[in-house]
């Protein structure tokens, strides 16, 4: 019988990775899981593996600067609320608010108002606006040492050579841009990060991104991009993919120490 006991004493130590006297280590399904937006990772106890499901519920916002306005032209309380619809109606859940909602989106942050229309002259001067204002959003970024290490080069360049002032930022947004995957394009999904925080101060923001767009493959080449903020297309170069190595390879390292 002693016999035994040791026998299965070393059995449960093999079990613990060697460990004697110790409870099995625990992992957690959902480590390292990510959901799509209006999502999140539930565990799924029967099968001990994880799950994508629609988030239950969204908080209730009191804070009107987290309203968004959709293509509906409808005013909702946050993002969360439209990402959610989206989840639950794609799922068929008895909770979506019908076949209109299926496709919403966000179209503005803020609750939805009469837009101004873009006169030819405001947008023929909106290139240059814009121009500006990515260069001093990049600097800001830059000087709050919040501006991630791959860009640093383009802002110091950018810095101490004013020909590259407005090159170097117009190549950081697009970069920037440019998610996942890198594929050298900014799509229109891709342009959200800026169009919808600009949506409700700057009234011609829409048309100039239309504008970024000729030939309506819905895909802004770097050249496109440069072309529509008035730069010269030879001097723009594509650097995403030093930059994107980069930011990947710090990535990877970061991930690693974890």
């Amino acid at each position: 019988q002693q016999q035994q006991q040791q026998q299965q004493q070393e059995e449960a130590e093999q079990a613990n990775g060697g460990q004697p006297n110790r409870a099995p280590r625990l992992t957690d399904p959902c480590r390292g899981v990510r959901c799509g937006a209006g999502r999140i990772c539930s565990v799924n106890h029967d099968e001990n593996k994880a799950e994508c499901i629609c988030i239950p519920e969204c908080p209730h916002e009191l804070d009107p600067r987290r309203k968004v306005c959709t293509n509906l032209n409808e005013t909702w309380d946050s993002a969360c609320e439209v990402h959610r619809q989206r989840c639950l109606c794609n799922a068929h859940d008895p909770l979506c608010r019908g076949e209109r909602v299926r496709h919403v989106h966000i179209d503005y942050y803020g609750y939805c108002r009469q837009m101004v229309e873009c006169s030819e002259s405001d947008l023929a001067d909106f290139p240059r606006r814009m121009r500006d204002w990515l260069f001093n959003v990049m600097h800001d970024l830059a000087s709050r040492n919040e501006l991630p290490e791959p860009y640093r080069a383009l802002e110091h360049e950018a810095e101490t050579n004013l020909t590259k002032r407005w090159t170097n930022a117009a190549i950081w947004k697009w970069c920037d841009l440019d998610g996942h995957p890198h594929d050298n394009t900014v799509s229109r999904h891709e342009l959200f990060p800026i169009r919808a925080p600009l949506m409700a101060l700057e009234h011609c923001i829409a048309p100039f991104l239309e504008s970024c767009d000729p030939n309506g493959d819905h895909r802004i080449s770097l050249q496109e991009w440069g072309k529509c903020l008035g730069l010269e297309e030879d001097d723009l170069t594509a650097r995403c993919a030093e930059i994107t190595k980069t930011d990947e390879s710090e990535r990877n390292d970061i991930e690693a120490a974890v």
